[in-house]
């Protein structure tokens, strides 16, 4: 079916009835009214009664639509196609846009089946599991087939996989992602405001030229690598920071009380313990005495308990960090590096 309206010849550039325009631009009439209304969308020519539009004001619908997609306002659009209309360009914006909307990282995207899913979540496929990463876009749908799936970051894939072996349900770990993603959100929302103020500001407030746009352009490919750079040493330094703190927090209740057991005796008490049994005389019908313990003068050491219980949050928090294969040896390092620690402590004379 022609485009042409009846009773014209045929040229060689379609002429559309608004209907036929919001057809073939995806726009509806409403819009399209409302475009002309604000100078967005040059006024058709009038032929009788008849509005006639052509392919300049498909072009124009179309450079609107993709301006709205990549985040633009109308009252920014309107100045930006004001500067194209007088001869400025858009050129230099849209290469701006271009390198904004670019890849953030060197990461490459991946796939992989549901039957592979399974195998690294389990071994059996989990539907309700698919679907959260889906909806967090940790996974996409491809149209192509119903069994594979588009994995954007295939390291984050790989994280969630961890995790899970090492025995993190998988809700546990979509509620961790959604909370972590509203904290990351706000850094970058804080790394834009930051950089808007000290370095695009100059940019702003006008259609940039096309000189200007490329300025610009060249910034971001500069700075676009800082804000992860920041993050990862920002990270790496609270990490090992706060696990300190953390794990020290849990051994230091080693010899407070657990209410499991009681609180754990130390050597000192335990040695008092023992002076004041002896000194006690036997009191009838008790059972016989028990051994006298050694002359105070004795060398020999206090008794040490074969096993000291330790608080089930410690034992979790040590297998979460160096595994159960580590256990044992990272328990007997830390306690023997507070030992020392709190030795040199008393060595040190207070002032």
């Amino acid at each position: 079916m022609s485009d042409a309206l009846p009773g014209q010849p045929t040229t060689d550039q379609p002429e559309y009835r608004i209907e036929d325009l919001a057809h073939h631009s995806g726009a509806t009439v409403r819009t399209i009214r409302a475009y002309q209304d604000r100078g967005l969308l040059p006024k058709p020519e009038r032929r009788g009664r008849a509005n006639v539009y052509r392919n300049t004001h498909l072009s124009r619908l179309r450079q609107i639509s993709g301006l709205l997609d990549r985040g633009y306002t109308l009252a920014s659009i309107k100045e930006l196609l004001e500067a194209w209309d007088t001869g400025r360009g858009l050129g230099g914006v849209l290469g701006l846009v271009a390198e904004v909307d670019g890849p953030w990282t060197d990461e490459q995207a991946g796939r992989i089946t549901r039957a592979e899913l399974g195998e690294r979540f389990g071994g059996r496929p989990d539907d309700a599991a698919v679907e959260d990463a889906v909806e967090l876009g940790i996974l996409v749908r491809l149209p192509s087939s119903l069994e594979e799936f588009l994995v954007p970051s295939p390291r984050e894939l790989a994280v969630a996989a961890e995790l899970h072996a090492a025995g993190v349900p998988l809700l546990a770990i979509s509620s961790h992602l959604r909370e972590l993603r509203v904290q990351v959100e706000h850094i970058a929302a804080r790394f834009l405001d930051f950089t808007t103020e000290h370095v695009f500001h100059q940019y702003l407030g006008h259609p940039p030229t096309d000189e200007e746009a490329a300025e610009a352009a060249s910034l971001v490919r500069r700075l676009r690598p800082l804000a992860q750079q920041t993050v990862d040493a920002e990270l790496a330094r609270a990490m090992r920071t706060l696990a300190t703190r953390h794990l020290r927090h849990h051994l230091d209740e080693v010899t407070a009380t657990d209410p499991a057991e009681g609180p754990v005796p130390s050597a000192a008490t335990e040695a008092a313990a023992d002076d004041e049994s002896a000194e006690r005389p036997p009191v009838e019908p008790e059972p016989p005495a028990a051994p006298v313990p050694a002359p105070a003068t004795a060398t020999a050491a206090p008794p040490v308990p074969a096993q000291i219980a330790l608080p089930s949050g410690t034992i979790q928090a040590v297998l979460d960090l160096v595994g159960q294969e580590n256990a044992v040896a990272f328990i007997a390092a830390a306690v023997e590096r507070e030992v020392q620690a709190r030795t040199m402590d008393a060595l040190v004379p207070r002032r």
